[in-house]
């Protein structure tokens, strides 16, 4: 999905069938795309895997969606080599996300139909995936808004939640990459709002995170715990099977090691 127009989701049934979700670790961004790849055919299949929601960690790069581009990534090409910050383009919707420790990245991949929404309902998709991203920062206390047409959710310190989907033959996949507690120092220099969504309503065009919005510690395990539980309210299903590691095999996959920082 490249279009950064809001639309209304439809009204369908619940689902019928449990989220399965995965606390996983942090994984090189070649792997997960290789691993999301592999799910989306799963879940496709008639009678195959259940909807499923990976929470992880995504390696530290810059990746670009639709609606991002090289120019939105203030960096050069020699500051990037020194960093270690590969770029690389997805087929995700969103514009460009500076992937650092201390950010939780939400992937869910599941027909939109086990999402109980209508097949090609993809602002339905975007409207409640959302809405429960938005309610799982408000369970950490921590005040965020929307902007209407630009992905993502806001909060005092810029782009707290950058959100990136694709809807391919009917299946939903990627997510939200939510800044708990990173280093700041590359932040400020990605344009994580894409420019076709830019406007006087638009309060920052980078990312902040969620510690430097309330300004005390923030634990990821709380942010995920509460992503899970939003997530699967905010699409209706009726329970969750909640389980470690990821639902594949993933190369060089690492245990998550938990980050803590103190703001200000």
């Amino acid at each position: 999905m490249s279009s950064c127009h809001d639309s209304s989701p439809s009204i369908a049934p619940a689902p019928a069938r449990p989220l399965a979700v995965w606390l996983a670790g942090r994984v090189a961004f070649a792997d997960y795309a290789a691993l999301a790849e592999r799910l989306a055919w799963e879940v496709s299949e008639p009678q195959g895997r259940c909807p499923t929601l990976v929470i992880c960690e995504l390696e530290p790069a810059i990746t670009i969606g639709r609606l991002g581009s090289r120019a939105d990534v203030l960096l050069a090409d020699d500051d990037l080599r020194s960093r270690r910050l590969a770029v690389q383009f997805t087929g995700r919707g969103g514009g460009a996300v500076p992937h650092v420790p201390g950010q939780v990245f939400a992937a869910l991949c599941a027909p939109l139909g086990d999402l109980g929404l209508d097949d090609h309902d993809a602002g339905g998709l975007i409207e409640r995936f959302e809405s429960g991203v938005a309610a799982a920062l408000a369970a950490v206390r921590c005040g965020s808004w929307r902007v209407p047409g630009v992905p993502g959710v806001f909060g005092r310190t810029g782009l707290l939640a950058a959100v990136g989907l694709a809807v391919r033959r009917g299946v939903a996949c990627h997510g939200a990459f939510v800044n708990v507690c990173p280093a700041p120092d590359v932040l400020p220099r990605v344009y994580a709002v894409p420019s076709a969504c830019r406007s006087a309503d638009v309060p920052a065009t980078t990312m902040g995170s969620i510690e430097g919005d309330l300004q005390r510690p923030v634990r990821p395990q709380d942010v995920r715990t509460t992503l899970v539980q939003e997530l699967a309210a905010a699409f209706r299903f009726p329970r969750t099977l909640v389980q470690a590691g990821f639902p594949l095999p993933v190369p060089g996959a690492r245990r998550l090691r938990e980050v803590t920082r103190h703001a200000g």
